[in-house]
C-alpha cells in the first residue's frame, strides 16, 4: 500500500507577485526550492492563509535568491501581494519508507529568505 506524505514545505512565505497573465504556475526561488527539494514542475498545494484559498500549481524556479513567490494565471486572483502562503509537496511513499521520511521544512523571513533551522 502506498500513502501520500507530506515531502516538502517552505512556510510561510509571502507573495511577491500576481501575474494574471501567466499560463499558470506558481514562480519560486530557487533558493528555496533547492533547500526543501523541490523540482521544476513539480505540483504543489498553496494554502493562502489571509483569505483561506487553497489551489494546486507547479513549480516554476525563480532567481536564486530573489525571494519570489509569484502566483501566476488564473490563481493570481487567489493571491495578492503581501499575503502569506504555506507551500506544500507530497510524495508516494511506501509504509516502511513513510515510517522513516523526515520532510524537508523551509521558514521564511518577511523578504522570503531562508532563516536558519
Amino acid at each position: 500500500m502506498r500513502f501520500e506524505m507530506l515531502y516538502a514545505k517552505i512556510h510561510r512565505a509571502r507573495v511577491s507577485d500576481a501575474n494574471i497573465n501567466y499560463v499558470g504556475s506558481i514562480t519560486i526561488d530557487k533558493q528555496l526550492c533547492e533547500a526543501v527539494g523541490l523540482l521544476e514542475g513539480m505540483k504543489v498545494d498553496v494554502v493562502n492563509v489571509n483569505n483561506g484559498a487553497r489551489f494546486s500549481t507547479y513549480v516554476m524556479l525563480g532567481e536564486s535568491g530573489s525571494g519570489v513567490v509569484c502566483i501566476n494565471g488564473a490563481a493570481a486572483r487567489l493571491a495578492c501581494v503581501g499575503d502569506v502562503v504555506i507551500i506544500i509537496a507530497y510524495a508516494s511513499m511506501e509504509a516502511d519508507e513513510a515510517k522513516a521520511y523526515k520532510p524537508k521544512i523551509a521558514f521564511v523571513d518577511e523578504s522570503n529568505h531562508l532563516l536558519q533551522q
